[in-house]
């Protein structure tokens, strides 16, 4: 195939590569032979072949018919042969013995005619060399298709399309029920304690552009807060100064943009807030609240002058100042961070600072570190009057938040009950809910 001119090198470069290939795996598909035989072994073998073109499968089919017509020539060619060197050997053999010189004259009449005798089977191998054919006949030349076998790109757009479609489902139904992921509502409602709010997954741009205070006041998450702060405040005494802890399972979870939003809404109603950043390893409000870029007040929390962060509140308790943030709501950041933040934690008037720190306020949110992450969230617990665990719709596990729970009720955690954060717009369609309002025109009468 190689040698053959008909066809262009690069077209038999490649049919040529694609037979060794084949050879090597042993699974010829370029060319196929098909065979319709009686009893006697008699019949029609069919070639076919495959290639580039309609007019390079012809050549190619007609090569092989004629590579097996060969074949069986060759086959039939080997016995005459090894007959004709059999011959010549005898030959040569009778020679050797008629130039001896002892022989008498009865033995040399008897080589002399096994000679001749010789000779004439010779040349009839000879005639019959010249002459053989094998068993196999040529019947017809390849025909050239009129419609290539492939490619077919409807059956195999069809094709593709069915099992793409087949694959995705089994995919779909594969996540489904291999995902343990909190999905809704019904995920943490199973769980033993209310869903007190699902806050929407706000866009990034908007956060990078107005800061998460000011984009959350958009009106998708503006009754979502709303809905959140009137569920809080039913699970709360009407007591000025509770606390209440914000945390999640891991970090990244969204707990302390949604501290500082929950502040917010609370804010908007007339509730005095204080937010205490109690997440000494990686605190997040002075950051949060710095996207206003501008410069804020500072107003004393108790004493005169003194420390202008948790850490530092926690060590010199009697001199604080907090962060005017927004109007009724104060911000005490976390400080630096700090490795060995537990041991200042560990103090015995926790709870009596905390207590102090809140009067003044109707309400003090806690930011708090993740409680599968480190152990102050679990210290910090035992100060406050409610728990409000955030989970993130598609992320956080559902093994995670029961971790979460047995911890903090091992604990004595007064746990509140959950807020489903980061919803997705499919999720929220159900309960979205709108205005319109569209004049009538006046007609005369």
């Amino acid at each position: 195939m190689a040698k053959t001119t008909a066809l262009p090198q690069a077209v038999r470069q490649e049919i040529s590569a694609d037979l060794q290939k084949e050879l090597q795996e042993r699974e010829l598909r370029t060319i196929e032979l098909s065979s319709r035989l009686d009893l006697s072994a008699n019949g029609i073998y069919t070639v076919t072949a495959k290639g580039p073109s309609a007019a390079a499968a012809t050549v190619l089919a007609d090569a092989a018919a004629q590579s097996l017509l060969n074949w069986d020539r060759g086959r039939a060619l080997s016995s005459l042969k090894r007959a004709e060197r059999s011959l010549r050997a005898q030959l040569a053999e009778v020679d050797r013995q008629l130039a001896t010189e002892d022989l008498d004259e009865v033995d040399r009449q008897t080589l002399i005619a096994a000679r001749a005798n010789t000779q004439r089977n010779l040349a009839q191998t000879s005639i019959q060399t010249e002459g053989v054919a094998g068993s196999l006949e040529l019947v017809a030349p390849a025909v050239e298709p009129l419609r290539p076998v492939a490619p077919r790109p409807t059956r195999n757009a069809v094709l593709a399309g069915l099992l793409t479609l087949l694959l995705g489902t089994g995919l779909a139904a594969l996540r489904t029920v291999t995902d343990r992921t909190v999905r809704g509502e019904d995920d943490l409602l199973q769980l033993g304690f209310p869903v007190l709010g699902n806050i929407p997954r706000l866009r990034q741009r908007d956060i990078v552009m107005s800061g998460i205070v000011r984009a959350a006041r958009a009106a998708g998450l503006y009754e979502a807060v709303g809905f959140l702060r009137v569920n809080l405040l039913s699970q709360l005494s009407e007591r000025q100064g509770q606390r209440v802890m914000v945390t999640s399972t891991a970090p990244g979870e969204g707990k302390s943009s949604l501290t500082a939003t929950l502040a917010d809404g609370l804010a908007s109603s007339g509730q005095r807030v204080l937010i205490i950043d109690a997440d000494l390893r990686r605190g997040a409000q002075q950051e949060v609240w710095d996207k206003y870029e501008r410069e804020h007040r500072w107003v004393q929390l108790c004493g005169e002058g003194g420390v202008r962060t948790f850490q530092e509140a926690l060590r010199q308790p009697e001199h604080v100042q907090v962060m005017e943030a927004e109007a009724n709501v104060h911000v005490l950041p976390a400080g630096p961070g700090l490795h060995d933040s537990l041991a200042l934690l560990n103090r015995a008037d926790l709870g009596t600072l905390l207590s102090r720190w809140s009067a003044g306020y109707d309400l003090v949110l806690i930011d708090s570190p993740p409680l599968l992450a480190i152990a102050d969230g679990l210290v910090l617990g035992k100060h406050v009057d409610g728990v409000l665990l955030i989970a993130e719709e598609g992320r956080t596990s559902v093994q995670m938040v029961r971790q979460a729970i047995r911890r903090a009720q091992g604990s004595g955690l007064p746990m509140l009950g959950f807020i489903l954060n980061k919803v997705s717009a499919s999720s929220r369609d159900s309960y979205s809910y709108g205005y319109g309002y569209s004049p009538r025109k006046q007609g005369a009468q």
